[in-house]
């Protein structure tokens, strides 16, 4: 059902990119109501406004506090277009149809960041603000609501294309956002004056990002990132930064793990899509970036970059040289640091813990929320079950091939040689695919398989991919087990004197 937009009531405090919506309404021929501030600022840039207080016939009173709390504007906004009373009655009370609100809300949070005067933060409760745009989401068959301006933009497009009117589903869709709009910011006053109620802490801190996974999409972070990182240079993180610095956060924490006390070498990872692209431990984290790069430096462009070590200049210099969204590292040399800061958008951040402060994972599914405790450990046992016992150099390999795997979207198959990620396949819905697309990845940055190892995110359901790996040179796996055909790939190392050896621990990750 669509609705032609006859008449608006305009009332914001950030009034940054409102000037074109404001014209398009008024070339099209649309009454626009407006208060105080909105009304004199509309007016300075020739857009033809109506006084709130013509229809309420009383000024704005008690400094401001009361403006549009009145019958007029809110019967005008709640009235039921296609509801005869409701109808008769805004006649009898000359009460016009408003079709359209574009209301924000006092910066109540941002105010609360900047001072401690509790007279300055309660003034900026807002009353009338969140009234009116719960009034329009109600009334969303009738009423297009705007409480946000990233929503100015897309108003706009709607207008031009559809020529003033709106469809049901983009009401309610608008609908639904202001409702968000303004649960957020009743939460952020609740926390105010009940500080020590934790279970609605999750708006505490919030950050609207410049968009989602996609430009069509808006995105909020809740959480404080101050905690994990000090930010150094470039420009704020998205939507996809975030999700890629959480999988480099997750995997470089790996490296600071009980099972790997003792554990001396600097890792360095390349995170792209959340997967592992390119990853490796070295004495040195120049050498270390060098043999994650190397495997991978396709992948690596456009790449999040993360290290448990120091970032020092001749490291700097050959980061320097390619492309790369975001660099985490715990320390920074100052000339390291002056290389880094050549590009004002590429992110640096310091990390100033290593261990995610999360020990469940949540994520939205359905008409619910799905919660689990984190991926945490290697494994559980270590038998070998191959041909022969695996080699201490194999040993190693293997203890890292596997927390790499942990790291890739399932089915997942790492190769590892001298703990240097050589060939690797994520995501794939076979999981011969996986390895088929791990050995051609070695392959093509030519890659001997000879002397490396295979680990697996889950069980092998027969012998193929044991098969496979061999015909291409592994001759050492890692894997959970847990099928009842384990025999299989279990009698193939043993007839060709192949290590393997069962975790008992998987670590699938769809």
């Amino acid at each position: 059902m669509q609705k032609k937009i006859s008449a608006a009531l305009i009332s914001v405090f950030y009034k940054d990119g409102l000037i074109p919506l404001a014209q398009k309404l008024q070339a099209l021929g649309v009454t626009i109501y407006s208060t105080g501030g909105t009304q004199q600022f509309l007016e300075d840039a020739q857009i033809k406004c109506v006084a709130v207080e013509s229809l309420t016939t009383y000024p704005s009173i008690l400094g401001g506090r009361v403006k549009t709390l009145h019958p007029v504007v809110f019967g005008g906004i709640l009235g039921k277009r296609d509801d005869a009373q409701h109808v008769q009655e805004m006649n009898e009370y000359k009460i016009p149809e408003i079709d359209l609100v574009i209301v924000d809300l006092y910066p109540f949070e941002e105010t609360l960041a900047s001072t401690n005067d509790e007279k300055l933060i309660i003034e900026k409760v807002d009353i009338g603000g969140p009234s009116m745009i719960r009034a329009a989401a109600k009334n969303y068959k009738d009423v297009v609501v705007i409480a946000a301006k990233d929503d100015y933009e897309t108003l706009e497009n709607i207008l031009n294309n559809q020529a003033g009117e709106t469809t049901i589903e983009q009401r309610k869709a608008y609908a639904a956002k202001a409702f968000q709009v303004v649960m957020n910011y009743d939460i952020a006053i609740n926390n105010y004056f009940n500080p020590e109620n934790t279970a609605t802490q999750t708006s505490a801190n919030k950050q609207v990002l410049r968009y989602g996974e996609n430009p069509h999409q808006s995105a909020t972070f809740y959480g404080n990132l101050n905690e994990l990182f000090t930010q150094l240079n470039g420009k704020d993180l998205s939507y996809n930064n975030l999700v890629d610095v959480d999988a480099a956060v997750q995997i470089i924490s790996e490296f600071q793990a009980p099972h790997l006390e003792g554990f001396k070498e600097v890792v360095f990872g390349i995170i792209k899509h959340t997967n592992v692209c390119g990853i490796a431990a070295k004495n040195t984290v120049h050498k270390s970036w060098e043999a994650a790069l190397a495997g991978d430096p396709e992948s690596a462009f456009g790449g999040v970059l993360v290290t448990n070590g120091t970032i020092d200049k001749v490291t700097a210099e050959a980061i320097n040289e390619i492309f790369f969204e975001a660099l985490i590292a715990p320390n920074f040399d100052e000339d390291a640091l002056a290389i880094l800061k050549s590009k004002k958008n590429r992110i640096l951040l310091q990390l100033t813990s290593l261990q995610s402060p999360n020990s469940v994972q949540t994520k939205s599914l359905l008409n619910g929320t799905l919660s689990q405790q984190n991926d945490d450990g290697n494994f559980i046992e270590w038998k070998e079950v191959g041909g022969r016992t695996t080699t201490v150099v194999e040993k190693n390999d293997l203890i890292f091939a596997n927390l790499v795997c942990k790291h890739l979207k399932s089915n997942a198959i790492a190769l590892i040689k001298n703990k240097q990620l050589i060939g690797k396949g994520c995501g794939q819905t076979s999981r011969i695919d996986a390895l088929r697309q791990a050995i051609e990845k070695s392959k093509q940055f030519n890659f001997s398989l000879q002397g490396a190892v295979l680990a697996s995110d889950a069980f092998f359901p027969f012998n193929d991919c044991v098969s496979i790996a061999h015909e291409a040179g592994v001759k050492v796996f890692i894997q959970p087990g847990g099928s009842i055909r384990d025999k299989d790939s279990i009698d193939y190392a043993v007839q060709h004197n192949l290590a393997m050896v069962i975790t008992g621990m998987r670590h699938f990750k769809h």
